[in-house]
């Protein structure tokens, strides 16, 4: 079971990569986006905003970035299987939604325009995480687990009581 969430893994980041390169070429070539899905057909304001670089690199090609890297963990992944690969598929994907949540927040409440492309690599990276968490939980130790249990307080049945006079 587990190596079909990593192989489900590994074609979420191919298509997530292919929708990176698919941005990253039209934002090379300043070439519209073809964007006429109904009520999405924001994509050209979303690619051509202020919000569309970070730290002067176009999201696109991080998102190539991003998704060739989640890419080679998961194939690695699939051909290892450590526990090492794993923890890192969760969290490089775990960063990964935090961005999408973070600029789908920006198309909606920022831009007020909405990207296809942008929201699918979205979707694609939430269903990455959930599936990554599905690999291995992340277990939380509890430190009191490994304690022995307390024993019960013992009382003292001797009490005793002065004579009334």
């Amino acid at each position: 079971m587990k190596r079909i969430l990593v192989a489900t893994i590994l074609f979420l980041a191919f298509c997530g990569l292919s929708d990176s390169v698919y941005l990253a070429e039209h934002e090379a070539t300043s070439t519209p986006l073809v964007c006429n899905i109904q009520g999405l057909t924001g994509c050209n304001i979303v690619a051509t905003s202020s919000y569309s670089h970070l730290f002067g690199i176009p999201t696109a090609q991080l998102g190539i970035a991003f998704y060739s890297v989640l890419f080679i963990i998961a194939a690695l992944e699939l051909a290892l299987f450590t526990k090492v690969l794993r923890r890192a598929l969760q969290g490089l994907s775990l960063v990964g939604t935090v961005a999408s949540v973070v600029f789908v927040g920006l198309q909606v409440f920022v831009i007020h325009a909405y990207c296809i492309y942008c929201l699918a690599s979205a979707i694609i990276e939430v269903i990455i995480f959930a599936l990554a968490l599905g690999i291995e939980p992340v277990e939380v130790k509890d430190k009191k687990r490994n304690e022995p249990p307390l024993a019960p307080p013992q009382f003292e049945s001797h009490l005793s009581m002065p004579p009334l006079s």
